[in-house]
């Protein structure tokens, strides 16, 4: 029986030697490239097609592809697969619809316990031989009252890190799942009172129209006084503007943000670490040009919450067990094919 092809662009070397370690009853074909028109001509006879964010699989490709019948692509988005002529060609197509839960909570509990303790302040001092306890002095995390704005995947995972550091939960969030509620200890409630009565705030909402500002100059008016504010979403849920008016007020004692609003617009974390967009974008000169990050109650991660060595596999196993679910006629993680 001829083996099964697929094809896999935007891959990096590392992940060469995992996909053949795992998919070795299948043909493998690796491109560093994104998919375009001159190594088209190189997979027409492929069975699978498995691109990241840059691979625009339009109509043209599709149709190019005669042997095609299904895509899984190695991100959340799937915006670059023209899903309409997937469903004309009946040509499946999944996606890895979650990977870095745990990691970006991780990341979070670690900006708080940076505030709380003062760790980049410590460090600081000591590696100029300070040993000095002067303006050191930290706060408990039990008996604080956390705020979570949004109980996703990774909120939820916030909750449950929160009631392990004894803390009270409160959370926000248009879909209120009160079974996980009951079940850890938290209650839902209105976002006026969840910033009127949080000690800390954190922020696991996506950015859209509802979210964009979400904490702007007209909400800092209802957040409690001395309370510290988490950002691990998108940049653009808060604006600057507001975010240095809070701190020069003392409505926010500290601030720990992994996004920043200037920032461009990101659609996949991954992304960030990718040849595509180190070509186009130079973070680094955002976060130096960018007035929050010289501000001594700041703590700013260069959007690096989701970057695990764990998190980063778990794309690769995500699309491994897509594969081989579709071959055995039982595809998962499907996205949604429409035709409007």
């Amino acid at each position: 029986m001829e083996k099964l092809k697929i094809a896999f662009f935007e891959i990096e070397s590392w992940e060469v030697e995992y996909l053949k370690s795992s998919l070795k009853g299948f043909d493998l074909i690796f491109f560093e490239d994104k998919l375009n028109t001159n190594n088209l001509k190189n997979i027409i006879d492929i069975d699978i097609l498995s691109p990241f964010i840059y691979s625009q699989v339009d109509k043209n490709s599709i149709n190019s592809l005669k042997s095609l019948k299904y895509i899984t692509t190695r991100s959340t988005g799937f915006d670059h697969v023209d899903l309409k002529s997937c469903v004309r060609k009946n040509i499946l197509v999944s996606n890895v619809p979650t990977y870095g839960e745990n990691t970006v909570a991780e990341h979070t509990f670690a900006l708080i316990l940076d505030l709380s303790r003062k760790i980049c302040l410590s460090l600081e001092r000591t590696k100029k031989g300070d040993f000095r306890l002067e303006n050191l002095m930290g706060f408990d995390l039990k008996g604080k009252t956390l705020g979570i704005v949004g109980t996703g995947n990774i909120g939820r995972h916030v909750a449950r890190m929160a009631k392990g550091f004894e803390m009270n939960v409160l959370a926000y969030d248009v879909k209120k799942d009160q079974k996980f509620a009951k079940k850890i200890g938290f209650k839902y409630a209105p976002l006026e009172y969840l910033f009127k009565n949080s000690d800390i705030i954190t922020l696991h909402v996506p950015y859209n129209k509802a979210t964009h500002h979400l904490i702007s100059l007209k909400s800092l008016k209802l957040f409690k006084k001395g309370c510290y504010l988490i950002n691990t979403a998108r940049g653009g849920v808060c604006d600057t503007t507001a975010l240095l008016k809070g701190l020069k007020q003392g409505i926010f004692a500290g601030l720990g943000l992994d996004v920043l609003e200037e920032e461009c617009f990101i659609r996949e974390e991954r992304e960030l670490l990718t040849l595509a967009f180190k070509k186009t974008y130079d973070l680094k000169t955002v976060l130096e040009s960018h007035i929050l990050i010289n501000q001594p109650k700041v703590i700013i991660t260069p959007h690096n919450a989701f970057n695990s060595k764990e998190a980063l596999t778990r794309i690769l196993d995500v699309t491994i067990e897509n594969i081989k679910a579709f071959v055995k006629g039982m595809p998962i993680n499907l996205v949604k094919h429409k035709i409007n």
